[in-house]
């Protein structure tokens, strides 16, 4: 563990949002807040702070101060670190990821129709770093610690996902609330019959057999975290309408993202993609082997 929680500033209300969660997170974790801005135009850092109106870097200081102010006000408390990259922020966000636990995004907010966008140097970052991820939409005001509703994974149960779930009972473990297990499968071909129609008992049998691998892939974190309530559901449609369907009152969800190093090409499945674009809540994405 490195004890840090990196979050991107770029002066916007996305980015604001995330700069709360993350802080917020931060203190639950009792991690240092990284506050970090990268141009590749940035001018070098004078010994002395200039005036303002010779100040080269006057819109990325301006940001940094009403970014801390936030934090400041809020968790008052709270070790912040504030750090000017003059680089391109992709390179210089994926550095950052590889010393932080944890990197948290801003991602745009286009209403109920478009949920949000989640831009082109999200989607880069998502895919490049191997420390988990956070997207956050933009937000009028951060909920109390602990109150942010329940905490929800999806499965896929295809593979093992031991750092997801890691995360994802940690996190609820952290807020004091509900980790919402959701698994997602599509009826097997011998549930339906001839005309088209859905056999009863073989749909309850396909959905009965989910929900036994479910909860086997859950019992050994149950034993690590015997006080946490677990919520498991098996969903029988298609697992991403069925992650956001389950996720319309959750605090955060988390979904895994396979991790292959030796892929020359990163990308994220369809599932992720469709839960990053249209999640109403905050998004980790964790890569896993």
């Amino acid at each position: 563990m490195k004890d840090v929680i990196t979050v991107g500033v770029d002066g916007t209300p996305e980015s604001l949002s995330a700069i709360l969660w993350a802080a917020q997170e931060a203190q639950l974790r009792r991690a240092h807040l990284r506050l970090l801005h990268a141009w590749v135009l940035l001018a070098p850092e004078p010994a002395r702070h200039p005036p303002e109106e010779e100040d080269q870097n006057y819109w990325p200081h301006r940001m940094m101060d009403e970014a801390r102010t936030a934090v400041r006000t809020r968790f008052p408390d709270l070790p912040v670190d504030e750090v000017l990259v003059p680089k391109v922020p992709l390179e210089a966000l994926q550095e950052a990821a590889e010393q932080s636990d944890l990197l948290v995004l801003g991602s745009r907010d286009l209403g109920p129709v478009g949920r949000f966008a989640l831009g082109e140097l999200g989607l880069k970052l998502v895919v490049h770093t191997t420390s988990p991820t956070v997207l956050v939409r933009a937000r009028k005001s951060t909920p109390t610690v602990g109150q942010g509703g329940e905490v929800m994974v999806g499965l896929s149960l295809h593979e093992p996902c031991e750092a997801l779930l890691a995360f994802a009972f940690d996190s609820a473990a952290r807020r004091g609330v509900t980790l919402r297990a959701v698994h997602g499968r599509h009826l097997p071909a011998y549930a339906y019959n001839r005309g088209g129609g859905v056999e009863p008992i073989a749909a309850e049998e396909a959905a009965r057999d989910a929900r036994q691998e479910l909860a086997a892939a859950l019992a050994p974190w149950r034993e690590k975290h015997p006080d946490l309530r677990v919520d498991e559901r098996v969903v029988m449609e298609s697992p991403a309408p069925a992650l956001l369907h389950s996720a319309a009152d959750a605090g955060l969800l988390v979904v895994g993202r396979r991790h292959r190093l030796r892929l020359p090409a990163r990308r994220i499945g369809h599932v992720v993609q469709a839960v990053v674009h249209h999640a109403p809540c905050p998004v980790a994405v964790v890569p896993h082997e």
